[in-house]
């Protein structure tokens, strides 16, 4: 074969390689991203509800583009100081660091332009997605992220819309103020696919409960912390073995 046609072949393979990656990721990306529509509803409410303009707290979807953050940035702004909020927002993005050290290996492997691009789009549902992905070829990784990312960045966007401007018809009897919890609850079972997971887990969850008194909800960090810890001593625990077997 010729090289011209060894080219052709080669960039035909990769274009369908693309496609099934995409196809597959937003056939993965949709039904992960309905238990996040209520939630957006709860963000368009506490926008209209809230002390910033409502077009400068939309912004935040654009631009800061993590429910949780967003929900504390407009529930607290005209309440608090500035540097509350700004300090609230960043200790509830604190998990994006452990994200990140998750998937460093993977983003090692990418061109700059992704790993610039790519952390704006890393929410929880996304790392839920692509964290067992990690060892996939790099395009085929780049490609699948990429797709979950978009679907969830435009999704959001359109359902916090939906919101701001319908979301105050919605009966309270339909308990909305529930969905947050839902969506992380169903995010934590899509990744307890070890036995690491599930043990980083139970202790996230123990800790949790047992310190839920504590100030300014540092609970939740310190329950965090033991969950990585107890996760990363499970997940070694088999190796130290197998080396002492040696």
């Amino acid at each position: 074969m010729s090289a011209a046609g060894r080219s052709f072949g080669d960039d035909d393979a990769h274009t369908r390689l693309f496609g099934a990656v995409d196809r597959e990721a937003l056939r993965d990306s949709l039904p992960i991203f309905v238990p996040a529509i209520p939630f957006g509803f709860v963000l368009g409410v506490a926008i209209t509800e809230s002390a910033m303009p409502s077009g400068a707290a939309y912004t935040s979807s654009l631009l800061v583009f993590a429910g949780a953050a967003q929900l504390t940035l407009v529930s607290l702004a005209g309440t608090v100081s500035l540097w509350t909020v700004a300090l609230a927002a960043m200790v509830i993005n604190l998990r994006h660091i452990m994200y990140s050290a998750a998937l460093a290996p993977a983003f090692s492997r990418q061109p700059k332009w992704f790993r610039w691009l790519a952390p704006f789009l890393l929410i929880d549902q996304v790392f839920a997605m692509v964290s067992p992905r990690t060892s996939d070829p790099p395009e085929r990784f780049r490609s699948y992220y990429l797709t979950c990312g978009s679907v969830f960045f435009i999704g959001w966007q359109a359902v916090t819309l939906l919101g701001i401007f319908f979301g105050s018809f919605v009966p309270a009897s339909w308990g909305l103020s529930f969905a947050p919890g839902v969506m992380f609850v169903g995010i934590v079972v899509l990744m307890l696919d070890r036995r690491a997971s599930v043990v980083a887990a139970v202790v996230a969850a123990v800790v949790c409960f047992v310190a839920v008194g504590l100030p300014n909800r540092s609970g939740l960090l310190l329950g965090a912390v033991c969950g990585i810890v107890a996760g990363f001593l499970t997940d070694r625990a088999p190796r130290r073995e197998a080396v002492g077997a040696r």
